[in-house]
């Protein structure tokens, strides 16, 4: 297996709590900034999702704590999909410090919404596939 996709984030003083550790509710703000980097990069545009009558929907996520965050920390926040064979995937991703260390590790569960139909698509590595530029990033 390759390499997940990484983006780098630097902590933000104003993203601290009163203990001065990144805000728990941040973390998903970094695994979906990380999300739509890879999307990016992959060539997938929220106007072709939009294009093609589509959007990704997050069904749930789970995130397990490992060290704190403090003001200035340099994170790098991976993503790689898992794909089953029906209408939802996995997406996995970490939060690591700068020296290796693991912050947090987040799953999270998707899908592709067909936005007429309000239902989730059947195949939605095949949506990804069609609309990427490079599909290799989603591990297709």
């Amino acid at each position: 297996m390759s390499e997940p996709f990484s983006v780098r984030v630097t902590v933000r003083g104003y993203e601290t709590d009163v203990q001065g550790h990144l805000n728990q509710a941040v973390y998903l703000n970094y695994a979906e900034h990380a999300r739509w980097s890879l999307l990016h990069a992959a060539g997938v545009s929220q106007a072709r999702l939009i294009g093609q009558g589509v959007g990704p929907v997050a069904l749930e996520t789970t995130i397990r704590y490992r060290r704190e965050l403090l003001a200035g920390d340099e994170v790098d926040v991976t993503c790689a999909f898992e794909w089953g064979g029906g209408k939802t995937f996995r997406m996995v991703q970490s939060v690591r410090k700068a020296d290796g260390t693991v912050a947090a590790e987040i799953t999270a569960v998707g899908g592709i919404l067909d936005l007429t139909a309000r239902k989730l698509v059947d195949d939605p590595s095949a949506v990804f596939k069609e609309l990427a530029t490079d599909p290799a990033l989603f591990g297709l």
